[in-house]
């Protein structure tokens, strides 16, 4: 799995967190929503409760108005003296079609005999059937003349009555003339007009096990007359309601029925779900918001330190040159100048090393060359003197040329081996015996060896044979033996020993001098590595081996515990 970047992984954890703070947020308002909405139900139902009482004591109070009115005027009170019943219906009705047509539609107004038969009643719009007797007339006239309110259970119909008395004055004080019975049949017109009074709620009104008025259907009202007012929800199977319940009382304060009024969860459900949707809403609005403003903030922040990271990567290449534009004053432009003030120190201290590097290689190469140069031409100047100062014979004459020869023809291999270094060029290879240029070597610095008591010893296998550029390779067996005969000032021996190994050609040169010494054995391919010399600065080994890679082989020093070293080069035996 690959390793998210820096600009994932602070997008993605803020995004985590802003939606995880979102969804708290969202939960936390969601039930706070859903308590204040069961909160604000009961507060309705006491509402629709309130709004029930004050509708019905409004109509009470205005019946029972009507009914005094009409109770103390002298022209009504003399019509019911001759109780003859049109003239009393025709002086109550004078005052009864004065009141509203909507009190008219639903109230009924009757005048009863002191027992409480009826003597007559009203006209009314309102379709109910008027009972011919009222008992509670006989039991509340102890009351009297007070007027009397309460419910009523007659002739299978609930009533809300008012019964006001009316007096004459008799001989010895006033007697009970009549009653004036006002009120309401209590039906499911009287029920619906509450509903939408109190902006909903629904009614039943119950006595006796009987539902004498409902605002729900048959099933509702069948399941919903048996929950009471201590159950924390009602249900008919489809809606829940909030349950609330009141007596009805009779004229005497006796309790006949009860009242209950449910309000239903449909339209605070409804509410609920919209508020929901539009949380959701707001809360997958706010999301997209937050990523997309954490996308910006954090791709504003991780911008400079991409910037930063390709400007190391070019540092890192050697590109002091690069620079990283500071596009703002905060701690990341500050880094940034910081950054650009690095690599200008950087570069300018480049700069002045690979000056100094150049002087000091010059110097460095031009002692390396001398050194080199010092012995070849030591044989030629003396040589020369020989011929000029002394009259040889004529074999030693060819001997003194022959070494002329030789040594020019090291000078001149050196400067070749210089400029093929330097320019990578590449020589003619020939098939040359392995033998043949490790004896050319040997001869080269036997005189050496034999002033310095030095024994060389070389075993050639069979007749090894590798194509190679034979002045270049020559040269390395010249190097390698010329350091071994350096490190043995006071004699020794070096051996030589080339062997067939694989597809190449194996070649060793190992002395018994003091050896190399573990911190300079890292370090003796490089150029001017001269641990250990008199003069010089040592190109020799890193000319030689450069010289065997470009044959496509290799040269390398083989660890030893003992004194002495040991160099090994192998050589291809074909052409790569």
């Amino acid at each position: 799995m690959p390793r998210l970047s820096l600009l994932k992984k602070i997008w993605l954890s803020t995004s985590v967190l802003l939606t995880g703070l979102f969804v708290v947020t969202g939960l936390i308002l969601q039930r706070h929503l859903l308590e204040t909405t069961g909160v604000s139900l009961q507060e309705e139902v006491r509402a629709s409760f309130q709004a029930y009482e004050s509708l019905w004591r409004s109509r009470s109070e205005t019946l029972a108005s009507v009914a005094a009115v009409v109770s103390s005027m002298p022209n009504v009170r003399l019509a019911f003296q001759t109780r003859h019943e049109p003239t009393i219906k025709d002086a109550a009705g004078e005052i009864w079609i004065r009141v509203s047509d909507q009190l008219k539609e639903t109230a009924f107004f009757v005048v009863a005999d002191p027992r409480g038969n009826t003597v007559t009643s009203l006209d009314t719009a309102s379709p109910i059937v008027i009972p011919r007797f009222w008992p509670m007339v006989e039991r509340v006239r102890g009351g009297f003349p007070r007027q009397a309110s309460g419910f009523a259970e007659l002739d299978k119909q609930l009533f809300q009555v008012v019964l006001t008395p009316v007096y004459v004055d008799a001989g010895q004080g006033s007697a009970l003339l009549n009653v004036l019975v006002t009120g309401y049949v209590v039906n499911h017109l009287v029920a619906q007009r509450l509903k939408e009074a109190t902006g909903g709620s629904e009614f039943l009104f119950i006595s006796n096990d009987k539902v004498y008025a409902s605002t729900v259907n048959e099933r509702a009202t069948e399941v919903l007359q048996k929950f009471r007012a201590g159950d924390e929800l009602a249900s008919d199977g489809v809606n829940e309601y909030v349950p609330l319940e009141r007596e009805l009382v009779d004229l005497a304060g006796a309790p006949i029925g009860r009242l209950a009024i449910f309000r239903s969860f449909e339209s605070a459900r409804q509410r609920v779900g919209d508020m929901q949707r539009n949380l959701v809403l707001m809360w997958l609005a706010a999301v997209f918001a937050g990523l997309g403003l954490s996308y910006v903030l954090a791709r504003r922040i991780i911008r400079p330190v991409e910037m930063l990271d390709r400007a190391a990567a070019e540092v890192a290449r050697q590109n002091y040159s690069y620079r990283v534009p500071a596009e703002s004053r905060d701690e990341l432009g500050r880094l940034a100048a910081t950054f650009n003030g690095m690599c200008e120190s950087l570069q300018a201290a480049r700069q002045e090393l690979i000056r100094q590097e150049r002087i000091s290689t010059i110097g460095r190469m031009a002692s390396s060359i001398v050194h080199d140069l010092r012995n070849p031409l030591a044989a030629i100047y003396g040589g020369a003197e020989m011929m000029v100062d002394t009259e040889l014979a004529p074999g030693q004459m060819k001997r003194v040329a022959e070494n002329i020869y030789r040594s020019s023809r090291r000078i001149q291999e050196m400067l070749n081996d210089l400029l093929q270094i330097t320019r990578g060029n590449k020589g003619e290879r020939e098939l040359c015996a392995v033998s043949e240029v490790v004896d050319a070597a040997v001869e080269t610095l036997q005189a050496a060896a034999m002033k310095q008591q030095v024994r060389i010893e070389t075993e050639v296998e069979g007749r090894l044979e590798a194509p190679m550029e034979r002045q270049r390779i020559e040269r390395v067996f010249i190097n390698l033996i010329g350091n071994a005969l350096e490190a043995m000032p006071e004699g020794g021996k070096i051996r030589v020993e080339a062997r067939e190994a694989g597809e190449g050609v194996e070649v060793s040169v190992s002395d018994n001098g003091p050896g190399i010494a573990p911190e300079v054995r890292g370090q003796l391919f490089q150029p001017f590595a001269s641990h250990g010399k008199n003069s010089g600065l040592g190109l020799g080994l890193a000319l030689s081996r450069q010289s065997v890679l470009d044959h496509g082989g290799d040269l390398w020093v083989e660890e030893t515990n003992g004194p002495g070293a040991t160099f090994r080069l192998r050589l291809p035996v074909r052409e790569g």
